[in-house]
């Protein structure tokens, strides 16, 4: 595979973003957006394997990796994350169409573009993992807390368990204290022996993607829970699921093909880390839906994931 090209791209508020590609830049473009508290290199497996057949494009999310953070709660809002999309595909790939796969927070800001207009035509295709619309999320939580039926009742109750650590993160002090002092030290072998993925370069800005990814969730969850917008996908859609996920509930999805008129599940046997646990694994998806969409080989394991 060809050598790792880094790139560097402004934001539409002027911030500096880093960005690495990978592969022939005449092929199909994929473009990849990591979570929290990752940074681009959580993509780095899989980014290898589609290389040999697609121009791959990642990204470290404001906050995160090499990219700057911004100064201000509102800077990480989802409009402005979803500029940043723009931003890089419009500086590296501009005005092609392209994939779009994203894990955990990256496929919370991804589903903003796939639901609004900005890149409307552009996003061919969209392969989203452990992370939902935080608009499909609340309109979920609502069904689920307010009703009378016991077992709508106890998924509502078990997501609000599982996310435990989303309270704790709209504290101002108390999370990024964590980061600094125990947790980015504590976080590869939390990987490991919680999740059971190693990561085989940890990443030296750990400690500091995770202090200020905080953010992430103070900018948008409250809003979000508040007061949730009628939100449909505009491309294709395939919903990796891990089964294993210990922070995102599986029937979360359930409501799912209200919002996406083209919908394909694909459940997983594992952890909320796939893209590390399973590279070779979820390439392969991201590659068989892509063809598929695009019409250059048809699947019948795509085929009879649809859902909707």
């Amino acid at each position: 595979m060809s050598k790792a090209q880094h790139h560097q791209v402004t934001a539409s508020d002027g911030l500096r973003l880093h960005a690495v590609t990978y592969g022939d830049e005449s092929a199909t473009p994929v473009v990849l957006v990591h979570g929290y508290p990752d940074n681009h290199l959580v993509w780095e497996p899989v980014a290898e394997r589609l290389a040999e057949r697609y121009y791959v494009v990642a990204y470290d999310v404001r906050g995160a990796g090499r990219s700057e953070s911004g100064r201000r709660i509102r800077d990480y809002r989802l409009d402005q994350l979803g500029q940043d999309l723009a931003a890089v595909v419009d500086a590296l790939i501009p005005g092609r169409g392209f994939h779009l796969a994203a894990h955990d927070w990256g496929s919370i800001q991804s589903w903003e573009s796939v639901t609004t207009s900005r890149l409307q035509g552009r996003i061919l295709s969209y392969t989203t993992i452990s992370g939902p619309c935080l608009d499909h999320a609340a309109h979920w939580m609502r069904r689920r807390l307010l009703t009378t039926q016991p077992g709508l009742l106890r998924q509502g109750l078990g997501q609000l368990a599982s996310s435990w650590y989303i309270v704790m993160f709209q504290l101002p002090l108390l999370a990024p204290t964590l980061w600094q002092t125990v947790l980015g030290r504590l976080w590869p072998a939390y990987l490991e022996h919680r999740e059971g993925v190693k990561e085989s370069t940890p990443s030296p800005t750990q400690t500091a993607d995770g202090k200020e990814g905080v953010q992430l969730y103070r900018a948008n969850f409250v809003p979000k829970m508040i007061k949730p917008e009628q939100r449909h996908a505009h491309c294709p859609v395939q919903l990796l699921v891990p089964t294993g996920d210990n922070y995102v509930n599986v029937g979360l999805f359930d409501d799912l093909t209200q919002w996406v008129p083209e919908l394909y599940r694909r459940d997983i046997d594992a952890t909320h880390w796939v893209p590390l646990s399973q590279p070779d694994l979820i390439a392969g998806w991201i590659d068989e839906f892509a063809r598929h969409i695009d019409g250059t080989e048809t699947s019948a394991a795509v085929d009879a994931a649809r859902v909707a």
